[in-house]
Parts: C-alpha cells; structure tokens; sequence
C-alpha cells in the first residue's frame, strides 16, 4: 500500500503542473447573464488588452502633456488619453487612462507597464488596473508565508494534544501525500480558478487534519489496554471508521452543495475540496495503518505526558449548571438568524470593506478625479448612421464621462464611420490616387458594386485591405498602424464596440439606473435585445441576481444534506437536528459579527462559509455525540455527557484551534478581498463552532436525551442505560 501511494504521489508532483489557473471572477457567471454573453463576445471578436489609470501628483499642466507624449511612444501602448483638463487634471496631478496592446501577462506588456512607471521620473504615482492576469501569481506569493506560518501554528496546536512526538511525524507525512494526491489531480477538470489554487491547501489541511487526530488518539487508547500492535491498530479503526466517515461525507455533503450555485465559484472550489477530504480520508484508512504498523515502536518510546488540561471540573459544572447555556443560546439562535440575514453584501471587489485597511491606489486616484467606472456597449455592426445616433445619445446622458465609437474616432475632422471615395482616401492614408482607385476595384468586386465611382465607410475599407494587403505608413493624414489598433479595438466581426466611463461607483441605485438608460438608447435605436450593455457595474448586477436565487437553495441544500448524513450515522432524528442546529447557530452568529460591525463583505462569503463550516465543523460535534452515545450505553446521561466532554475535548480543540487559526491567516494575510472575507467568516466560525460544542452541546444533549433515544431507529437503542 505504501508503494502504491508513492507512485501516485510521483505522478501528481508532475501532473499538477498540468492545470490552467483562472483568475476572471465573471468568467463563472452563467452563460445566460448578459455580462458573460458580452463577455463571450469580447473574447472571440476584439483583441486583448489590458488597461490601467496611472495618477501623477505635482505635475504642471506641460510637464503632464509631455508625460502623456512620452507614454503615446512606448511600446505596446495603443493609447492614452489625457486632455488637460478637469476631468483630467486637478491641482497639479494628472490622470493618464491607459491602454495596452494585449493581456498584462504578455512579458511585452508587462515591460511596457514597468516603462510607463519609469516615465513618472521619480514623482509621486499611483496605479490602478483592478483585477489582472498577474492577481494568480500574487495569491500564490502571499500564500507561502500564510503556510508556512500555519503550519507552525498546527505543529504546536497537535504537538499540546498528542501523546507522542512522533505522531506529528506521521500527521505530516499523511497530509503532505492528501495533498499532493488533491492538486494533481485537479487535472481532470483543466482549469480552476485563481482563488480555489490559492486557498485549497490550507483548507484541506484544516478541513481533515482531524481524520488522522481522530484515529491516532484512539490508537493510543486502545495500546494503553491491548499494548502498540496490529491487535491495538485494528480496533482503533474499527471504532474511528464511524467518526472519520461521518466527519468526511457530511463535509462533501456540504462542499457539493455549493457545485449546485449558478455562480460556478462554488462549483469550482466545492468539487476541489470535496476531492480533496475524499483523498485526505483515503491517506487516513489506507496509509496511515501502514505507517503506524511500521512505526508503532517509535510511537510507543516518544511517548509523553498529555499537555491537555483535565476539564473534568468543568464538565462536572455542565452536568449541574449547564442548561443556563442552553438557554442563552435558545435566546440567541433566533436573533443572530434575523441580524445575519440583514448583512449587507459587496457584488464588486471595489466596493467590498477589506479585513485589512489597504489604502489603494484606486481609491486615492477616486479620491481626486472621482468615479471613472468602465462601461462597453456592444452593438450590431454596419449600420453606422444608428451607431453614430446611439454614441451621440449616450454622450448627452448624465453621468457619463467620456465615449470613444467608431462615429467619433478619427482626427482632423475625419471619423471611421464618414463616406469616402478612391481620391480622398488617396489624400488620407498619402498613397497614390491610382493604387487607391485600384484597392478601391478591389472592394467593390468584393461587395458587389458596380458603379465605378462610389464611396464607402472609413472603417469597411481600412478594414478590407488591412485584412487583404500589406500596408505600410505613408505621408497622409492618418498613421496607418494607429488606425489599424483603432479599428481592432472598436470593429468586430459582427459587433461594434463603443467604450465609455461614467462618473458613477460600480454598485448603486444610480448606476443601476444609468445602466438601464444604456440599455433604452440601445434599445430604441437597434430595436429590443439587440444590443449588449457590459461592465463592472452590469457584472456587479449579474452577481447580485445569482447571489440572491443561490444563497435560500445552498443554504438549504447544504442543511439538508448534511442531516441526511447524519441521520444514516446515528440513525437518531432528534440527534441529528441538534447537531445541525448547533452549528447552524454558530454560523449565524459568526455573520451576526459582520451585521454589527457593519462590514460590507464580499458576496461568495457567505455560501462558501456556509457549507464549508456546516460540513466541517459539524466535526466536533459528531466527535462528542459518537462520544457521548458509546458511553451511555453504559452510563446514565449525566455521567455519559461528563465521559464524552473529556475524551473529546483534545480533538476539538485540536481541530478547532487548527481551522479558526488557518482562516485569520488567510484573512490577515492575503490581500483579495473576495479569499480575504471567506477567511475571516470561516476563522471566526469554526472558533464559535468549537465554542458552543464545548459548551451549549453538552448541556443540550442531557436535556434531550430521551427525545435523542426515543428517535433512534437501530438496534442500538436497545442498550442505552436508563
């Protein structure tokens, strides 16, 4: 078996390298939403191209313009706008709207960024591009210190609960292949997404460090009666088998109900970690025995005095004064339902309140120049008379800031969509009449025209012969590779693209309703549903309809789920609802915090909070509840309920300790706001769920003990002590 998991272990060290990181949030819309659509045809229509604000302070208005010239030259810039005035520039710091020719992951680009850095010559700069090609990169940079503290933090929490330092030789040994096993197997989906590549190690060890606690506590059990052996390790997992398996498949129910959300983050990161406790439980039961087989006498001579305190007293206090708990949790349960219904949620990373005061370049860029928030839309192309109604609409709406189309881009008078003939487009692009009159012959026999002395759209003709003949710059009016970039970014095959910033924030009544006006000018000029509105603003929308029609059916799902796990391991009605309802209320609590605090968090949090932490921490208390019923078989409630608080309380803590610990290090450590929020919720929730285990279960579970007897449908129930 040990050979086995090696030559697995080889093969996924290779094949890891084999999966596609995707870092495009919007990406995971469904394809129905009228961003992705846009989105799709961006994609398959106009080239890539990556854009960034860049702000310099303490400028004069000719140091700015010269700035401006300097960045127009460098290479792989399409363009810069900067007009000088106050939309532009304000006391003495001036706003340069940048586009780059292609994806900042194009080394050429990257290196065009870093020169248009240098331009500012050493004044003060801010930069400003949101979510980049290179956000993948920086998760993946920000989460090597975040490990490699975790894992210090985990070898200290396992050391203070083992009972032998050689354990934690095995604990690493048991997670390190989990979790080579997890990420190289991720290539069978392709490709997975940026925050899921970044936070799925961290949370596979938090989420099923307890599978290998599990067993190994009761290995030691089980060898200080029977003595280290395979006698001791086949009865150690007989008795774990129960707990391991209901802790793994009510974590898997709860991570594959987030597959089921229309926004398909859920998907990607539920069917990741399910993968990922499915491949941690398998390492448990299959190579652990062997390591432990091999290794028992080293178990047995590194042997040591338990570090956990005896909390005998306080279970005792439980037993007798435990129902005051019990009911301040009762009070508690409804209100922290109400208060974390009311959290208020951010559909856009520039709106979410980070964990960590970030002062971003953005927002002191916002702070001078105001809102300068993208927006596309997409309109069906050749009849440019209605493209040049449309842009001249658009650009007398309120709030919108500036409109670059086809009709208004050219120089000198001259626009894309304007009519030309074979002379002036002679004078224009500065070749000779003939040559053009000839390319001209050229156009015509391939529309059809007969007439010899027609004229034609600017932007049909460049576009014909940019895509049929060489062309090189001549002495004209225009330069022939400007106007062929121009032409790429606003001409697709079947669509035309009209850029336009609005002076609005990305969420908002007003910038709902402004995108609701675009979608009525297009409306009313191209006939309904013929055009296409995208941008930060209808791609915040869009995640606010998915949000709102998947939080009440993942919610649901994931309670449902988890109950119908547990209700096949207990086979206890009464049992079961007292479990979920335990950890139900500790997730309620936890967002109840974020209601108080006034926190805007991210939109995914609370999905992805919620089925990780019911299927997770839901852990600790099938430890207890498993506790609890083997002793009162043989103990009356009181006793049983004190027996179980003390076996369990070790793994509890342990788990508890390593999860709560694993999520404020991603919190405080990664500087997304989307992974940083789902940190905070899951740290904060997995330490009220270990709390209110330690503390209201126990209780709760002598005060329902008849109904958690009377409800169990086995043969166990039999043998319960009355």
């Amino acid at each position: 078996m040990i050979a086995v998991f090696v030559l697995a272990s080889v093969f996924c060290v290779f094949s890891a390298g084999w999966v596609k990181v995707n870092a495009e949030l919007t990406s995971y819309l469904p394809p129905s939403f009228e961003t992705r659509r846009g989105l799709s045809i961006m994609d398959e229509e106009f080239p890539a191209t990556f854009f960034a604000d860049f702000m310099v302070k303490d400028v004069t208005p000719d140091e700015a313009r010269a700035i401006a010239d300097r960045i127009e030259k460098t290479d792989r810039v399409l363009a810069v706008s900067f007009e000088g005035t106050k939309k532009d520039y304000v006391d003495s710091s001036a706003l340069f709207s940048v586009t780059f020719d292609g994806p900042e992951a194009d080394p050429d680009v990257a290196a065009a960024v870093r020169a248009v850095r240098e331009i500012a010559d050493g004044k003060e700069l801010y930069e400003y591009s949101g979510i980049t090609s290179a956000y993948s990169d920086t998760l993946a940079r920000e989460m090597i210190p975040i490990l490699a503290i975790a894992v210090a933090v985990i070898v200290g929490a396992i050391i203070f609960t083992s009972r032998s330092y050689f354990e934690i030789a095995l604990f690493a040994v048991v997670f390190t292949v989990a979790a080579v096993l997890n990420m190289g197997t991720n290539f069978i989906f392709g490709e997975i997404g940026a925050i899921t590549n970044s936070v799925a190690v961290i949370l596979q060890l938090a989420l099923a460090i307890d599978y290998a606690i599990i067993l190994s506590h009761r290995y030691q059990d089980e060898a200080a009666v029977r003595g280290y052996g395979k006698e001791a390790l086949i009865e150690a997992l007989s008795h774990s088998i129960v707990e391991i398996s209901s802790s793994c498949f009510t974590t898997v129910a709860g991570l594959l109900a987030l597959t089921l959300m229309q926004f398909r983050l859920g998907y990607d990161l539920g069917i990741v970690l399910a993968k990922g406790i499915l491949c941690s439980m398998l390492t448990v039961f299959l190579l652990m025995p062997a390591l432990i087989s091999l290794t028992s006498r080293a178990i047995e001579k590194t042997r040591h005095k338990s570090f956990v305190p005896d909390i005998g007293r306080w279970a005792r206090f439980l037993a007798k004064r435990g129902i005051v708990f019990a009911v301040i949790f009762a009070v508690l349960l409804p209100l922290s339902a109400f208060f974390a219904s009311r959290v208020d949620y951010a559909f856009s990373n520039k709106t979410v309140d980070p964990v960590v005061a970030s002062g971003g370049d953005g927002d002191v860029i916002d702070s001078v120049f105001g809102y300068r928030t993208p927006v596309v839309i997409l309109v069906p192309d050749g009849d440019y008379e209605k493209e040049k109604e449309l842009v001249g609409r658009v650009a007398a709406t309120d709030g919108v800031r500036t409109v670059t189309g086809l009709p208004n881009a050219g120089a000198d008078g001259i626009y894309l969509t304007d009519t030309v003939s074979a002379d002036e487009l002679a004078a224009l692009a500065g070749v000779d009449p003939e040559q053009a009159r000839r390319l001209f012959s050229v156009y015509g026999r391939a529309r059809g025209i007969s007439d010899a002395a027609f004229e034609a759209p600017l932007c049909d003709l460049l576009s014909f012969f940019f895509d049929n003949f060489e062309t090189s710059d001549g002495d004209g009016r225009f330069d022939a590779s400007t106007i062929k970039s121009a032409l790429a970014q606003l001409k697709g095959a079947e669509h035309d693209r009209v850029v336009l910033t609005v002076s609005l924030p990305v969420e908002g009544e007003e910038s709902r309703a402004l995108v609701d006006t675009l979608r009525g000018l297009g409306d009313s000029v191209y006939g309904e549903g013929k055009t296409v509105v995208i941008g930060d603003i209808t791609s915040a929308r869009d995640l606010e309809a998915s949000f709102r029609s998947d939080r009440v059916l993942i919610g649901t799902l994931t309670v449902l789920f988890v109950l119908a796990v547990l209700l096949f391991t207990f086979r206890s009605v009464a049992g079961s609802v007292l479990l979920v309802a335990v950890i139900q209320g500790s997730i309620w609590l936890g967002f109840a915090v974020s209601y108080f605090t006034g926190t805007r968090a991210a939109f995914v949090t609370e999905m992805i909070t919620t089925a990780v932490q019911m299927g997770a921490t839901i852990d600790y208390a099938i430890v207890l509840m498993n506790r609890y019923l083997a002793n009162r078989e043989q103990l009356p409630k009181k006793d049983a309920m004190v027996a179980a608080l003390r076996q369990s309380f070790p793994t509890v803590l342990t788990s508890g300790t390593i999860m709560t610990v694993a999520g404020l290090l991603i919190a405080f450590g990664i500087s997304d706001v989307y992974v940083g929020h789902i940190g905070l919720a899951i740290g904060r929730g997995a330490a009220f769920s270990a709390l209110i285990v330690l503390t209201v279960l126990p209780p709760l579970l002598v005060l329902f003990d008849r109904a958690i007897i009377g409800t169990t449908f086995s043969k166990r129930r039999g043998r319960f002590v009355k």
